[in-house]
């Protein structure tokens, strides 16, 4: 005696989920804000790293973008303005990081807070002693901060 395959009834089917919607546009604001985040903290850690070793290593720029970078794309999705924004800060973080790097330089040498660094001169004076001794290496790692934030947004909202 065998017994034939009968198919449920068609309401005892339950129906799949939809798919998940396509990350597409993000939330370009938050994205913006944890670029500034991330640029400011970086732009810190820069200028330790540089007045920890006493000069400047292109990898810490390179981490400096891919840190602006990540934190757009991950957090503001696909939207095409944030790679380009996350290169403009980068590069600004960069250079922050170097005016740290000056500031912590000078409070080491005067035996002063950099507080009071940052606040005898202020960022003015540390922005005239930066123009005064930069060098081509200065402005590559701008140049490779921003690239590598570029990349790095555009990667990760794909």
């Amino acid at each position: 005696m065998s017994q034939q395959f009968q198919p449920p009834a068609p309401d005892s089917y339950t129906a799949a989920p939809a798919p998940a919607p396509a990350r597409r546009g993000g939330n370009v604001g938050l994205g913006i804000l944890a670029a500034v985040v991330a640029a400011l903290v970086a732009a810190g850690a820069y200028g330790g790293i540089m007045n920890a070793i006493d000069r400047q290593v292109g990898y810490a720029a390179v981490g400096v973008g891919l840190l602006v970078g990540l934190a757009a794309g991950k957090v503001g999705g696909r939207n095409p303005a944030l790679p380009v924004v996350s290169a403009i800060l980068s590069i600004g973080a960069v250079y922050l990081g170097q005016l740290f790097f000056i500031a912590l330089a000078l409070a080491d040498y005067a035996h002063i807070g950099v507080a009071d660094v940052l606040s005898d001169p202020g960022i003015g004076g540390l922005n005239d002693i930066w123009k005064e001794s930069a060098e081509a290496m200065d402005y590559l790692f701008l140049g490779i901060g921003g690239f590598v934030a570029f990349g790095a947004a555009k990667k990760v909202s794909d």
